[in-house]
């Protein structure tokens, strides 16, 4: 079974093709870690995923939906949540207007009583406005603005960007508890620690393909790999 699927997708922008056949999978409760230089294709790939980028080719399908048949802002309604790269906050609403903007109606008080209990910075600023924040507590923000929705699936695009190392650390944490609760969770990471951590499965982009598929443990073993396709060491 699979949440998520893509298979073979294309796009471009304008001209100029930036995915050239990428598939990919995502299993119910799985983290699946996307990584490769910057550049190379991967918030490309979670905007054709969402519809953001239209697909000129290939398939996306979540929990058996065609998602070519679903408008953008419908893909919450299925379950799929998103977190983008710069958190995506509306800086002058309050933090608790920007917890609760992707409502229809009243939030679910269990659902806000476990986001305050993860997130007590959350809960302390709700009258504060959301560009006031730090960074650190803008992603907080944004995890709990996606939760909130319920979620079964939750797209991150560098979730530790510019982040103090200390809220890394707890950031990290909440990541990984996502993920016990069994939501899908498709990581896009720079901080291949992080990401080495958090996934049971790794995908390595290069020039808008998939390269190489690979488990946290098989990466650690093959660090050759690793340098050619991040140019990082281990």
């Amino acid at each position: 079974m699979t949440a998520l699927a893509i298979e073979n997708v294309t796009a471009a922008i304008g001209k100029i093709p930036v995915l050239r056949g990428v598939s990919l999978k995502v299993a119910p409760g799985e983290t699946v870690a996307l990584l490769g230089r910057n550049g190379v294709g991967k918030t490309s790939t979670l905007r054709a995923i969402l519809g953001l980028l239209k697909r000129t080719g290939g398939t996306a399908t979540f929990d058996g939906n065609n998602l070519d048949d679903v408008a953008p802002h419908k893909l919450s309604a299925l379950g799929m949540g998103y977190v983008p790269q710069g958190r995506g906050m509306f800086p002058l609403l309050t933090v608790k207007e920007n917890l609760t903007l992707g409502l229809r109606g009243a939030p679910d008080p269990e659902v806000m009583a476990d986001i305050y209990r993860r997130f007590p910075r959350i809960e302390e600023r709700l009258s504060q406005a959301a560009g006031t924040l730090s960074g650190g507590e803008q992603q907080m923000l944004a995890l709990a603005r996606c939760l909130v929705m319920k979620p079964s699936l939750i797209m991150l695009d560098e979730p530790t960007e510019g982040i103090m190392p200390k809220l890394v650390t707890q950031i990290r944490h909440e990541i990984s508890e996502i993920a016990t609760r069994g939501i899908s969770v498709l990581l896009v990471e720079q901080n291949l620690r992080t990401a080495l951590r958090l996934a049971s499965r790794v995908y390595l982009m290069e020039r808008g393909t998939i390269v190489h598929e690979a488990t946290p443990a098989a990466l650690r073993a093959d660090p050759s790999t690793v340098h050619r396709y991040l140019g990082v060491s281990l």
